[in-house]
């Protein structure tokens, strides 16, 4: 699998401006001085992170405290990684005796999986305690607050739960949950459940982990710019060869979509992060597979004629300056727009964020010799 050079990092301005991005807002500090005074006292530790970065989603600045705590990493958003590659991942975790679980925080029965497993790890523990703390915890936006909500719903048809349950609030920036509560999920013996706010570490010293949580949707765009961002994406696509995987859709005529592009409305590309929010439109449906499919062929035809090197950094940087123009044809964005690259980069990483351009694992899995925190 490609791997983005560093030095292509640096020369398309990723760190413009000087000096290190700041990944790190200051409640976070105060937020990881409270996560270490409660995971002393934790008897489990849930860390969720991202499936598609399985380690750049990980605290490293809590790994040495989670090595000594039962713990299970429960890798989010399977739903959005590639299932071949998670494969490797799930080897690479047993491998290190860390409990490893693939989960989608909003699917019953795979939360309900997480569920028997921390029961499993719990149940020495329960004949002796008559009180437990389960911890929540992971980097922002890996769906930390989706998995308490599920676990709340199971809970209530599992559990003699007296008091109402608490929701915790769920939303698609990073940074919702800034306090941290504790949610009673059971009795005999009671388990209190711990959600806490996403924290970063202070400082990201490796550039491209920081636009991998970035792309993740664990930064928020403004803080990096959705420009940077959606150039790191192609750079990832091209050099991995991903657009090669699309030439099937370079044979279909415009006429034989679902719906003409040209003669339908733009699609609102919204309704894709708020697809909860309204029943789901068979019509909307069609343009938004349209809307892909023209975005996934537009890639494969700009990456097939590309004559240059992606080894060359010049080279890879005229192929995304050239992509950029081509996506923003595809995706009808007005060729006047003094913003064109900006809505071109929002509306891409929204279709990738979404899972509409398909499964990713952006991590690799490490070889062998080196070494997990």
């Amino acid at each position: 699998m490609g791997a983005v050079r560093k030095g292509w990092l640096g020369q398309m301005g990723f760190n413009k401006g000087g000096g290190n991005i700041n990944w790190f807002p200051g409640h976070m500090a105060a937020a990881t001085r409270a996560i270490r005074q409660r995971l002393k006292l934790s008897d489990l530790v849930i860390e969720v992170r991202d499936a598609r970065i399985p380690l750049s989603s990980a605290n490293e600045d809590l790994q040495p405290m989670l090595s000594g705590k039962r713990r299970v990493i429960a890798l989010n958003k399977q739903d959005l990684a590639n299932r071949n590659l998670m494969h490797g991942w799930i080897s690479y975790f047993n491998s290190r005796k860390q409990e490893c679980l693939p989960i989608n925080a909003h699917s019953r029965s795979s939360v309900q999986k997480l569920l028997d497993l921390v029961e499993f790890k719990l149940k020495e523990v329960m004949t002796r305690e008559p009180t437990l703390l389960v911890m929540v915890l992971g980097v922002p936006n890996v769906g930390k607050s989706a998995l308490i909500n599920s676990i709340h719903q199971i809970a209530l048809s599992r559990f003699p739960v007296q008091e109402k349950m608490k929701k915790a609030r769920v939303g698609p920036l990073p940074g919702v949950t800034q306090d941290i509560a504790g949610f009673k999920i059971a009795h005999r013996p009671s388990v209190y459940l711990l959600d806490t706010p996403g924290v970063l570490v202070p400082s990201i010293p490796d550039i491209e982990t920081g636009l991998k949580l970035a792309l993740a949707g664990s930064v928020k765009d403004s803080v990096v710019g959705e420009e940077r961002i959606a150039q790191y994406l192609l750079a990832v696509l091209n050099t991995r060869g991903t657009p090669l995987h699309w030439k099937h859709l370079v044979s279909r005529e415009s006429e034989d979509l679902h719906l003409e592009l040209d003669k339908k409305p733009e699609s609102n590309i919204k309704d894709l992060q708020n697809k909860s929010k309204k029943p789901i439109n068979k019509s909307d449906v069609y343009r938004v597979q349209d809307m892909v499919s023209e975005v996934q062929r537009t890639l494969y035809i700009t990456h097939s004629e590309f004559n240059g090197s992606l080894e060359d950094e010049n080279d890879l940087e005229t192929l995304i300056d050239h992509q950029f123009e081509a996506l923003q044809k595809a995706l009808k964005i007005p060729h006047k727009a003094s913003e064109a690259r900006i809505m071109v980069s929002k509306k891409f990483l929204t279709l990738f964020r979404t899972g509409k351009l398909g499964s990713f694992i952006l991590d690799d899995v490490p070889d062998a010799s080196d070494s997990v925190s």
